[in-house]
């Protein structure tokens, strides 16, 4: 597989974005390299030490349609529960409001690694992952 260097203006916009937590069991806010009680209740709450925020939306930073979107995230679920990793709702937005939020999933108990692996799948850019010290972090995927 080919490196390939992300333009550093994608790479801020994912640094400044808000990772919300917005299931019904949950809600919080995640933001790259600060630590999150709201994260450390959730992993209190369902005993786990490190966590995943992916999405399946707009594969390699290229818009497709809201349809398109919605089905990819429909398979990113069922991935999910297949292979038994829970899973609150999750949304990523933009702070100044220059691009729509994206559906995501905050994966629970997904060792970096395997995170890593499941945002190549959906052909991702990037993932947030935290571990046991709450603080999350953008890991670039290309």
């Amino acid at each position: 597989m080919t490196a390939t260097i992300l333009p550093a203006e994608l790479v801020l916009a994912y640094r400044q974005a808000d990772y919300r937590v917005v299931d019904r069991e949950f809600s919080g806010l995640l933001r790259i390299g600060e630590a999150s009680d709201d994260l450390r209740a959730i992993f209190r709450c369902h005993a786990v030490d490190c966590a995943a925020f992916i999405t399946a939306c707009n594969p390699l930073g290229q818009r497709v349609s809201e349809a398109a979107n919605r089905d990819a995230m429909d398979r990113l679920c069922r991935t999910a529960t297949d292979r038994g990793i829970a899973y609150l709702a999750g949304l990523g937005t933009d702070p100044a409001g220059l691009w729509e939020g994206e559906p995501s999933l905050l994966l629970l108990g997904l060792p970096r690694e395997a995170a890593a692996g499941l945002g190549r799948e959906y052909a991702q850019n990037a993932i947030v992952w935290a571990g046991g010290t709450c603080v999350p972090e953008l890991v670039l995927l290309r």
